[in-house]
Order: structure tokens, then sequence, then C-alpha cells
């Protein structure tokens, strides 16, 4: 089967880790180290979470296990979150918000809706590339937003000062960050299939699927990726836009803590 890769291919396909480190080296980038740790920590990574699936998927096993995985996975979504913008405390628990609105929203439409039976095969892959591709959004908006409102805080007052609510004063910035955040989505969304075949494709016409049935299936992928993003980006944008205005309209300081901020990229 096309699927079936054993241990010593898997140690094969380490030349192209090989290579890139070469790459780094000729080119004295300094990445070597980082490259070839990236690759192990990976490997060691999915090994784990591979041997902890088998137990999830089996058609024997409870869906609930599938769902507290999936709990588990927002947890360390927002955890992470909160390690990539430090400056905002009160990030860890709108991104919380956030991912599990989204995944009430999301799965919800592809469950609720029979597009995808309700079983552990298809409950924590689908939930996983919901969250992590959120994630990646979630983080850009907040970041984005962070910044505007210390490096546009003048601007900020001044529309204040004119007499503007603090909902009206920041909805630029919001519009902007939002627009950051999603483009990119957007963008791979419009590509595929002509640039690039995604991974959940790819995957499956490596395993033998015929290539209209995993185009089926990518096709609800990218669509629950979309809308992901989309819902967890307007969450956090409107949370944060709560959290940096007092009921009075007044802009709290901020103070992004750049050195930890860099630490925890």
């Amino acid at each position: 089967m096309p699927g079936d890769v054993t241990p010593i291919e898997v140690a094969a396909a380490l030349l192209l880790v090989v290579v890139t480190v070469a790459l780094s080296a000729w080119q004295r980038l300094g990445l070597g180290s980082s490259v070839a740790w990236a690759s192990i920590r990976a490997l060691l990574q999915l090994l784990a979470i591979g041997s902890g699936l088998v137990f999830v998927v089996r058609p024997d096993s409870p869906i609930a296990l599938s769902w507290l995985w999936v709990m588990a996975m927002v947890g360390f979504a927002a955890e992470t979150t909160a390690r990539r913008v430090p400056e905002f405390p009160a990030i860890r628990w709108l991104a919380l918000t956030s991912f599990a609105a989204a995944g009430v929203v999301t799965l919800g439409i592809i469950f609720g809706l029979g597009i995808f039976p309700v079983e552990g095969r298809t409950v924590v892959p689908l939930a996983g590339m919901m969250i992590g591709n959120a994630m990646t959004a979630t983080i850009l908006v907040a970041r984005r937003l962070v910044a505007e409102f210390g490096d546009k805080r003048s601007e900020v007052e001044a529309r204040l000062a004119l007499g503007q609510s603090s909902r009206q004063a920041a909805r630029p910035y919001l519009r902007e960050a939002l627009r950051t955040a999603l483009i990119p989505q957007i963008e791979t969304t419009k590509a595929v299939g002509i640039v690039f075949l995604p991974g959940a494709m790819t995957g499956l016409i490596l395993a033998g699927v015929d290539p209209i049935d995993a185009v089926l299936v990518q096709v609800v992928v990218m669509y629950l990726v979309l809308g992901a993003a989309a819902t967890t980006t307007v969450i956090i944008a409107l949370g944060v836009r709560r959290h940096v205005f007092t009921p009075d309209h007044r802009l709290v300081p901020l103070q992004p803590d750049v050195e930890r901020a860099n630490r925890s990229s």
C-alpha cells in the first residue's frame, strides 16, 4: 500500500533533513542545530501522539475519550497563545473561549449535518486541523492588536477626544488586524489545487483513496479551517477591544514586553 511506510524508510527520509542542514551550513545561516532539533522533536512528538491515538480512534473506544482529547488540545492551544502574546495576560481566557466557540460552531455543523460520522477517527483529526490552523490566525490578530493599540495610542486617544466611543475609535484597528489574520487563510484557500495540494488530500491519495473522494474531503476540511479561523479571530478581536478600554471609554496603558515576547516565540 502507498501509505505503508516502514521505520527504515522514515530513516531514509532523514536524508532530506541532512540536505537542509547542509544548505544552512553552506550559506552560513546558523540554523543547522535548530533544523536537526525541530526534526527530532517533531518525530518524537508525533510518535507519542500516535501511540495515544491508537487507543482513542479504535472503533470500540468510547467517544468520550475523543472529546477529552479535543478538550486537551483546546487547553494546550490557549496556553500556547498566551505564551506567544505575554504582554496581554487576558489572552489565555480569550483564546480558550474562542477555540471552544470555534469548535462548537465548526464541529457542530460538520457532525450535526452528518457530513462525517461522530467517531474517534474523525473527531480528533478534524478538531486538530481546526484548532491548529485557527491558533495561527488567533496569535496573529492578538499580536497585531496589541501592537496597534500600543504604537498608535495617541491616534486612538485623539478619536476618543473627538467624541467617538471606544467601539468607534477601535474599529479601524480591529478591521485591519482581522484582515491581516484572515487574508493568509483566504489566499491559501484560493490557491489550493493550483499552486499546491493540501495535506489531507495528499495523505488520502497516498493511502490509495480515489482522488475525487479525496478532493471532497479536502474541501470540507478547508471550509472547516476557514470558518474556525474567522470565528476565533473575531472573538479575540472583540475581547481585546473590551479589555483595553475602560467602561468610561478610556484606553488602558499597554506596555508590551518585547523581550518576553521574543523568548516565547
